[in-house]
């Protein structure tokens, strides 16, 4: 098994070298950068700008250099230092700005990712075993809807109601005399019941789709000759459906880690600007915005990185439970 994670680790070093080239092409580009905004900005503030000054600033952010020896230096720094670089916007580096937002970006998702499993695998069971029952259409309607719409029109229409019948604003992830207090247990008490909303919002299309894969794997495993052997011999039915079909059936969503994960992240990202969370979300729309190129680089390369984490963590978890993969993948 170790043999196994070493050559899969090993495997992704050309991966995040590659990631980390495409990443930083695409967020050079869109046509200009923040410097010209910034001194178009200074302009329309009837300030004048002198050429000594436009290249003092250029020399300040790195754009006189090269694109590929700003890479260079870009990379170099995270792997050195682990130094992501200098938000333009903010004048701050980039770590100070996102680590806290991406902090709660990642309980968010987490916890989003375990109210996905929690709910579809118990429903996808239930469906499978009880197919085309009223529940069973009850819950393909609701997977069909979730799939369907996407999150942050979910998420207006459940602010747009609540704040009808109550008067109530549900956005934020605190009451505003907590936004910039210190962390305590306050705060942290504030925030929970907050995360609600968000939590179903962003996970309810991830439910709905590990729904359909659920219940189409185990009705697949039900209809197995092994399955219906061991029904005819007697095998009482609980220990019968848990001991292989269901085993089975789970097994492939495994493998949706690797997408389910970063696809939370990025679907929070839009959810987050309808209900103003304190995420990462709205500072990723605004670095876009200004082009601030090391702090839309960094979250960009955040998310792929997730991503090749979820993949990895995927082939992991599917060599532990099939031991067939793991001796077939060192062996290519």
């Amino acid at each position: 098994m170790l043999n196994y994670i070493s050559y899969r680790v090993l495997q992704l070093i050309p991966l995040l070298i590659a990631i980390s080239i495409i990443v930083f092409v695409i967020i050079q580009l869109p046509p200009g950068d923040f410097l010209t905004q910034y001194i178009a900005q200074i302009k329309l503030n009837g300030t004048a700008v002198s050429e000594s000054t436009v290249i003092n600033l250029q020399q300040q952010y790195g754009l006189d250099k090269t694109l590929i020896v700003q890479y260079i230096i870009w990379v170099k720094n995270i792997l050195m230092h682990g130094d992501l670089g200098r938000s333009f916007q903010w004048n701050l580096p980039v770590a100070d700005v996102i680590a806290p937002r991406l902090a709660l970006t990642v309980i968010i998702s987490l916890i989003s990712l375990i109210f996905v499993w929690v709910i579809a695998i118990p429903i996808g069971i239930y469906s499978a075993t009880h197919q085309y029952s009223v529940l069973d259409y009850v819950f393909t309607f609701i997977g069909f809807i979730g799939l369907a719409m996407p999150g942050f029109l979910i998420a207006l229409i459940i602010v747009y109601f609540i704040f009808a019948q109550t008067g109530v604003s549900i956005t934020g992830l605190f009451s505003p005399e907590f936004v910039d207090a210190p962390w305590n247990m306050a705060k942290i008490m504030n925030m929970l019941p907050r995360l609600i909303i968000p939590v179903v919002v962003i996970g309810m299309s991830g439910t709905a789709s590990l729904i359909r894969i659920t219940r189409g794997m185990l009705l697949d495993e039900l209809s197995k000759q092994y399955v219906i052997t061991a029904r005819a011999k007697g095998v009482p039915e609980g220990k019968l459906l848990f001991k292989y079909p269901v085993r089975l059936a789970i097994n492939p969503l495994i493998s949706t880690i690797g997408w389910t994960l970063p696809a939370l992240i990025s679907g929070e990202a839009i959810v987050s600007i309808v209900l103003n969370l304190q995420t990462t979300g709205p500072m990723l729309l605004k670095a876009l915005m200004f082009q601030d190129i090391y702090l839309t680089g960094s979250f960009l390369l955040i998310l792929s990185v997730m991503t090749v984490i979820g993949t990895l963590l995927s082939d992991i978890l599917l060599a532990f439970v099939d031991p067939r993969i793991r001796f077939g993948g060192v062996g290519e």
